[in-house]
């Protein structure tokens, strides 16, 4: 099987070509940048084939899939810069990156008939209520351009394609970019005081989980939408935060200790207004992966303990 890989410089797709390559499948990595920009931490994506492909450039999407004829394609690449995406400037890119780019891929696999992954978000729906969104729900309402773009994406796929995954996620980290776990134990270094959100709830994906997920997905022909996000309950910002310290201090970090790091439990309005409205419930139901035979990714707290060794603090 070969595997056409988008957006290799970030977290997820780095992720995707290492377990394709643990399994012995052809990965064929890509992004915007001439060669492979992602960490180097001696893993295969480094050394794996990697072609450039401008995903907002239509002929030049219809090229790299064409030559290199891909059984599937792992979509990865996207803006996720939530609060970025609101300033009018920024609206287009976002717009041809997540929607646009999209359509155009999903139409060329249509014509060399191989599947789809597509990865969304929860920020497709209103993020209100507590009940875990399911997966085949239509109530669209995105709150933001972000979640406008992705949901635009979503329905680039499933109308064009018959073969496709759409696996929404919330709350992603892995080794290969920027994210909540490193930002908090980033800023723990500078301040003995963090105020944290606790009234927005979701769980979080660990990418090489994920990647093992994804993986065993296009083994099958088991198409659909999809949520995947780690095991382990439903959980807020805040007691992410506490979680996160209490590990690291596990570890051997005792500069995250509660005695030198206070964090405060604060509600969304009480922390300020960011540029990007933010769901209250992220709470995804992912009981459609065992009821189509996927094993479900392992607890969050698992994975955050494996997460914590792999990377410097």
């Amino acid at each position: 099987m070969k595997v056409l890989v988008t957006g290799v410089a970030g977290q997820l797709g780095h992720d995707v070509m290492n377990e394709l390559a643990k399994r012995g499948y052809e990965g064929i990595g890509s992004d915007i940048k001439e060669v492979y920009s992602g960490i180097s931490d001696g893993t295969a994506v480094e050394t794996m084939p990697y072609v450039q492909m401008d995903i907002t450039d239509r002929a030049c999407v219809e090229r790299v899939l064409k030559e290199t004829a891909p059984d599937v394609v792992v979509h990865c690449a996207a803006w996720t810069a939530v609060d970025l995406a609101e300033e009018e400037d920024k609206k287009p890119v976002v717009e041809a990156i997540n929607a646009t780019g999209t359509k155009y891929i999903a139409d060329v696999c249509k014509e060399l008939n191989c599947k789809m992954v597509y990865i969304s978000t929860d920020y497709v729906f209103d993020g209100q209520g507590t009940e875990p969104w399911l997966p085949d729900c239509k109530d669209y309402k995105p709150l933001n351009v972000y979640g406008e773009t992705k949901l635009a994406g979503e329905l680039a796929v499933s109308e064009t394609l018959e073969k496709y995954f759409i696996v929404r996620i919330a709350w992603v980290f892995g080794k290969n970019g920027k994210n909540f776990i490193k930002t908090m134990l980033n800023i723990a270094k500078t301040h003995d005081k963090i105020t944290v959100v606790n009234d927005q709830i979701g769980t979080p994906t660990y990418t090489f989980d994920l990647a093992r997920l994804l993986v065993d997905m296009i083994e099958t022909d088991k198409y659909g939408y999809y949520h995947a996000t780690n095991e382990g309950g439903y959980i807020s910002w805040y007691d992410f935060t506490k979680e996160i310290f209490r590990q690291a201090v596990e570890l051997g970090h005792e500069e995250y200790s509660e005695d030198k790091v206070n964090v405060i439990p604060v509600t969304t309005q009480e922390y300020g207004a960011s540029k990007a409205a933010r769901p209250f419930n992220s709470r995804l139901d992912k009981s459609k992966l065992p009821e189509n035979g996927f094993t479900p990714l392992p607890t969050w707290q698992d994975a955050l303990n494996r997460y914590l060794k792999e990377i410097e603090f």
